[in-house]
């Protein structure tokens, strides 16, 4: 059985920094892909990272420069840092996986990620 439990969410300021962790078990697949989604109030669940058993990576471009993903080595857990925090980045930041391989690199789309956990909340204030 696969389960994903994030942590690392919090109140944060303006500018701030935070890891977001995902820790994985029952997920032994070799080929798959990981991602980070996120769902504010009123918006819609959006991918801001993954990356896949390869090591490639794929960002949102809101993100790029700023949120980073990474992996431990046993690929047990699933890390986002994420550096110069918005107000409008307040949401629940998901963690996700899919036993798949996508040539074109790990997919942002959340209706390809079969396996989900139940969310951090990461909350800015300006």
């Amino acid at each position: 059985q696969v389960q994903l439990v994030e942590s690392g969410g919090a109140p944060v300021q303006s500018g701030g920094s935070l890891r977001l962790s995902c820790a994985a078990s029952g997920f032994t697949y070799i080929n798959y892909a990981m991602g980070w989604f996120r769902q504010g109030p009123g918006k819609e669940r959006e991918g801001v990272a993954a990356i896949d058993s390869d090591g490639s990576t794929n960002y949102a471009e809101s993100v790029k420069g700023r949120f980073t993903i990474s992996q431990d080595n046993a690929k047990t857990t699933l890390y986002l840092h994420i550096h110069s925090l918005k107000p409008e980045e307040t949401a629940m930041y998901y963690c996700a996986a899919v036993n798949a391989y996508y040539v074109g690199g790990p997919p942002l789309e959340a209706y390809e990620y079969n396996f989900w956990g139940q969310g951090t909340q990461v909350t800015v204030s300006s």
